[in-house]
């Protein structure tokens, strides 16, 4: 391995707190192209257990240090060409950390446009201003220095033109130091404060950040993010105030020697130097980088919020009714079963300005009559009020085992309207089939959210102001783990399921579902090789996160890769049990720990963590991971933002968690807010500490706003 790459691997080590050899593993088979959810799961001996969380962070930190190297490199090679790179110089750019220490080094040798100084050294001032810098001027005065530079046929006309081009140079010179820039960066970042002012005289959503100062040190990831926005829709003035007399107090330290015979001048051009030069660059530097960092806890938000999203339980084997409301166009109805077939549609008109509220509890109590629903799923966008209203009404009226639920639609309208969402349903309009999605998110959120580019899904905050393709990125890498970590039933999942699979691409994904219309159900995980495009590689990545319940194999049910069926085999003979019994033995554990878990996995030829996978699955062929959880809050009844008084004690499900606090639905069609003070009697720096988005939680009312439509909970005793 080369020098560069064990430097790599030891800083990887470090900064994850895993030993070399498995961070070695785990670069080693992300560069044999295996996924991150193949790699957690399937080999687990080499990289030490890690999670794909671990793994997935690594891997995108493994790229930024990569980059990093290969930007050091192209930086060396070109100040290289230039003739002007040293020892030291070198070890300087092998020794930075970060991409912005590499460009500091490489600025003085970067080609520049033509500045004030650029102009002074074509004029060849430049032995004049080294000559000042260095205090080598024998003590003459300045000005006597330049009268010898003064050249009319170089345009230096006056010995004052030929003292100012001097200091320009000097000024330019402490500008390029990457040391002295490094310190005022570092010094910037501990001392500077953002300051914000009003940018119009309109009362706006910023107005708390119409007098605002905070040191940047201690600014929140929201904050930065609203104050952008601000500014970027004219709504805020933001300026970064630095302590100016330090900064230069630093240039003139750093540049004058002891006894400097030139420390007036000197301080002038180090005052210039900060005013005109340094700072505005670090100010735009440090400006980008908060940004960066408030992207990046955005970011992070969103993708904790999207993974308990994604992981709801289920509401399985029932019969559920989607409910779109809507006002003119009336609400649209769609019936799905257990397995999220379509068994009819209708449309109803109970909301205003029909209000054809009988007509519709006629229809209602049709559809659910004949299919036997159990719940209805209300979609949360316009009319939703009046309709869960309604449906409440409806419910009482009913007399039989009915509940309902108000199911997040965000996103809803983008599927509906999708060439996808076309292709699924193309006899229904775009309404109708947002009335199936409704339903089939409280059947089964993750099969259906998967559909829906995961930023249209609603769980976050700013998500529009990020740069688009890390936020991608790291959503898509959520929805793979989840989608990986439960499971996909090759013969029933659609191709946006089947593609977040690990190893299947969009393309092998149809062409999955067209191998499965052609030649009818698969009857092994064997089978798959004889897709298009679907090789040993993709095979290996993919087959032990697929199911095939029709299989005769009944390993082909579990989550035991192909790879290790001899040694699930092996480990049932050595237990006393046959492979008919899966999913009836109750006692394997017992025996294992009884045989010698050691013993058992050198026989089976596989690693302890392997040998408990394969144990826990025989056990439990097929477990969800998602039924462990509480199931979601289902309502009979509905309650009123007026209804609301202080001190009540509600139940209610967590739709968001964001840096200041989480969203709960508390059933009354507005989102209360508890502020992260009032999470919990000890103290967190995020709410993340101890909300995940589906949690269902108790809270008390503090305080009810309804002009402005806002309720403050608090989760405390």
């Amino acid at each position: 391995m080369a020098e560069h790459e064990q430097q790599l691997i030891r800083r990887l080590s470090q900064e994850f707190g895993v030993k070399e050899e498995h961070a070695a593993a785990v670069v080693e088979l992300l560069d044999e192209g295996n996924t991150v959810p193949f790699i957690a799961r399937y080999r687990k001996e080499r990289h030490g257990t890690m999670d794909d969380q671990t793994i997935r962070g690594l891997s995108e930190r493994l790229t930024y240090l990569r980059n990093l190297n290969t930007r050091k490199e192209e930086v060396r090679l070109i100040i290289e060409e230039q003739g002007k790179l040293n020892e030291k110089l070198s070890l300087a750019i092998s020794a930075a950390e970060t991409l912005a220490q590499v460009e500091d080094l490489y600025r003085p040798y970067r080609p520049k446009r033509r500045t004030r100084a650029s102009v002074a050294r074509e004029k060849g001032l430049e032995p004049l201003a080294m000559c000042l810098l260095s205090g080598k001027g024998e003590g003459r005065d300045p000005l006597a220095l330049a009268r010898d530079y003064v050249d009319p046929e170089k345009g230096v006309e006056t010995k004052e033109e030929a003292l100012q081009g001097a200091k320009d140079i000097m000024a330019e010179t402490f500008s390029d130091d990457a040391g002295l820039r490094d310190q005022l960066r570092e010094q910037l970042k501990r001392t500077a404060a953002l300051r914000c002012g009003a940018g119009t005289e309109e009362d706006t959503v910023y107005r708390s950040y119409y007098e605002f100062e905070g040191p940047v040190r201690r600014l929140q990831s929201h904050q930065i993010l609203a104050i952008n926005r601000g500014e970027k829709e004219g709504a805020l003035k933001v300026a970064l105030c630095g302590e100016e007399d330090r900064a230069v107090q630093t240039i003139f330290e750093r540049a004058k020697g002891p006894d400097h015979p030139y420390q007036e001048l000197i301080g002038e051009v180090a005052g210039d130097a900060w005013e005109r030069l340094i700072f505005p660059s670090l100010e735009r530097e440090l400006r980008n980088e908060l940004t960066e960092k408030a992207n990046e806890q955005a970011i992070r938000t969103f993708a904790l919020n999207l993974r308990p999203l994604l992981m709801q339980p289920p509401v399985k084997n029932q019969v559920i009714l989607g409910f779109d409301p809507a006002y003119r166009t009336g609400c649209k109805l769609a019936v799905v079963d257990g397995t999220g077939r379509v068994l009819e549609t209708a449309v109803i008109y109970p909301t205003k300005p029909h209000n054809k509220v009988e007509e519709g509890k006629k229809k209602l109590r049709e559809l659910c009559g004949r299919h036997k629903v159990t719940c209805i799923a209300i979609g949360n966008g316009t009319a939703s009020r009046e309709s869960e209203i309604f449906v409440a009404d409806f419910i009482r009226e009913y007399g039989s085992s009915l509940s309902y639920m108000v199911v997040s639609e965000a996103g809803a309208s983008v599927y509906s309207a999708s060439q996808l969402g076309a292709q699924e349903f193309p006899d229904y309009d775009v309404s109708l089939r947002s009335a199936v999605s409704i339903a089939r998110r409280l059947q089964d959120p993750l099969a259906e959210l998967v559909k829906i580019d995961p930023r249209s899904i609603g769980v976050g905050q700013y998500q529009h102001d990020m740069p688009q393709t890390k936020l991608s990125e790291a959503l898509d890498g959520v929805v793979e783990d989840c989608v990986n970590a439960v499971g996909v039933d090759l013969n029933t999942a659609s191709p946006s399921l089947l593609a977040r699979v690990a190893g299947i691409t969009p393309a092998v994904a149809r062409n999955v579902a067209a191998y499965r219309e052609a030649q009818g159900a698969f009857s092994s995980r064997r089978e798959l090789l004889k897709v298009s495009k679907l090789g040993p590689k993709a095979f290996e990545q993919c087959a032990g996160f697929l199911r095939v319940p029709e299989s005769k194999n009944i390993l082909d049910h579990t989550a035991v890769h192909p790879e290790s069926y001899p040694a699930a085999e092996k480990l049932l003979a050595l237990c006393g049990f046959a492979l008919s019994q899966i999913g009836q033995i109750r006692d394997l554990e017992r025996k294992l720990k009884e045989y010698g878990e050691e013993k058992a996995a050198e026989e089976c030829g596989v690693g302890l963590p392997t040998l408990r996978d394969i144990a826990s699955e025989l056990q439990k062929p097929g477990r969800d991971p998602r039924e462990e959880l509480p199931p979601p809050l289902l309502r009979t009844d509905v309650l009123e933002l007026k209804d609301l008084k202080p001190g009540m004690k509600l139940k209610g499900t967590v739709r968001n968690v964001v840096d200041f606090g989480a969203f709960v639905d508390i059933g009354v069609h507005q989102d209360g807010l508890v502020h992260i003070s009032r999470i919990c009697d000890r103290f967190i720096r995020h709410p993340s500490e101890v909300l995940t988005v589906g949690d269902v939680v108790e809270v008390t009312v503090l305080e009810v706003d309804e002009g402005k439509k806002r309720i403050s909970l608090s989760m405390k005793d």
